[in-house]
């Protein structure tokens, strides 16, 4: 897999119906071990599959390559469906489309869905996400739909993992082009940010790699990005007591609110 570059792309408007050009990728065991060493983690962790979380930006690479900008776009809700482990080296084959496009206070908020598919046309990752392209004649504004009910309710009855710092030197070094709030000041400042923030998929790496203590093959998975996590905070993982099907983790904040939650249905 290679980061994609936004290039002399013709962007075009987001609408319902919207279908990406189909293409194969691959994610090497060279290209996870450098994206994992960035964030500080162990690529060893997932042994020979991929870390699920690399779909995140997949998904969102396959709407730019065909001509949907992610330019300021802020994730909201993401879904992740591992039909089975998707395995490093292993050629997909991607196909995606826009389900909806919603108008909301703050601009409009897009709907996708991408499957990754095996040789044999069998899907192994479904992605679907909800993000939020802003109207940058309306920063400041708040209200960007319905927000699901937070999973985390008291941060104080998390069991609390390992802590990350993070630099601007680590975000930018993980950061792919296409959506420079991740890796610029002045365009996350043009946004409303006090600073770049992170991308939603670089944030789950570290909650999947505490979900990855006991691997998990097949599962559904809800990831919500309830606050920004700016690239020089200190964050840590939580997790709640686990029931018998069901995983909630969390990524803490430097204050101990929640930036981003985490339930996985095994």
């Amino acid at each position: 897999m290679e980061d994609e570059a936004a290039g002399s792309v013709e962007w075009l408007e987001p609408y319902a119906g919207f279908t990406y050009q189909a293409e194969t990728i691959e994610v090497s065991a060279a290209y996870q071990a450098d994206k994992l060493g960035t964030c500080g983690l162990d690529p060893g962790i997932f042994g020979g599959q991929i870390d699920p979380s690399f779909f995140i930006g997949l998904a969102i690479q396959a709407g730019i390559k065909s001509g949907i900008s992610a330019e300021g776009n802020v994730n909201m809700l993401q879904n992740i469906q591992q039909h089975r482990p998707a395995r490093l080296d292993e050629p997909l084959t991607v196909s995606g489309r826009i389900t909806a496009v919603n108008p909301v206070p703050r601009g409009r908020t897009v709907h996708t869905s991408v499957t990754f598919s095996d040789g044999a046309g069998l899907p192994v990752i479904t992605a679907t996400r909800i993000s939020l392209k802003p109207d940058p004649a309306k920063v400041g504004v708040r209200g960007a739909g319905d927000r699901p009910a937070p999973l985390v309710t008291d941060a104080g009855e998390l069991r609390l993992c390992e802590r990350y710092q993070l630099t601007p030197e680590r975000v930018k070094a993980y950061s792919s082009e296409g959506n420079s709030i991740h890796y610029e000041q002045a365009a996350a400042e043009q946004a409303g940010f006090r600073a770049p923030l992170i991308g939603g998929g670089m944030g789950v790496h570290y909650l999947m790699a505490e979900l990855w203590q006991q691997p998990p093959q097949t599962f559904a998975m809800d990831i919500y990005f309830r606050r920004p996590i700016f690239w020089d905070e200190m964050i840590q993982v939580g997790r709640m007591a686990p029931d018998a099907n069901t995983r909630v983790l969390a990524l803490l904040k430097p204050d101990a609110k929640v930036g981003t939650e985490l339930s996985v249905n095994l």
